[in-house]
């Protein structure tokens, strides 16, 4: 029944400079409801980010509500550090590792790994790439 994730949302304090921060990171902006909301694609007519300008992004940080982990290739996780910094990002320090490069959480569950790196947007909602 279940085919994936069509949309995610994100609340944000100023609408154009975070259109701005998510097209650097390739995504395509679609289009803005007023002044209110916008919708970017993250995977061209599969997958959409939805942001919403409030006053009020303040909200305890939680990542079951601010958090999107976007899928990577492998190369490009390999680049990402240094990717992010030429974009204006920092990598951030997660699960107690430092963000010199890209980590591996281990899923003993599955029997593999999860290689993955963290940063923030210009609001903190929660970013990663995996």
């Amino acid at each position: 029944m279940i085919l994936g994730l069509y949309e995610v949302h994100l609340p944000v304090r100023d609408l154009d400079k975070s259109i701005e921060f998510y097209e650097r990171l390739g995504l395509e902006f679609d289009h803005r409801i007023e002044d209110r909301l916008a919708f970017l694609w993250i995977v061209k007519d599969q997958s959409w980010l939805g942001l919403w300008k409030t006053d009020n992004v303040e909200l305890e940080y939680h990542p079951s509500i601010r958090h999107i982990a976007f899928e990577v290739s492998l190369e490009g996780l390999r680049n990402s550090v240094t990717w992010l910094k030429e974009k204006g990002c920092e990598p951030r320090k997660a699960f107690g590792f430092e963000p010199v490069e890209p980590f591996v959480m281990p899923n003993p569950r599955e029997g593999f790994g999860h290689a993955k790196i963290h940063f923030n947007d210009l609001d903190g909602n929660s970013l990663e790439f995996i």
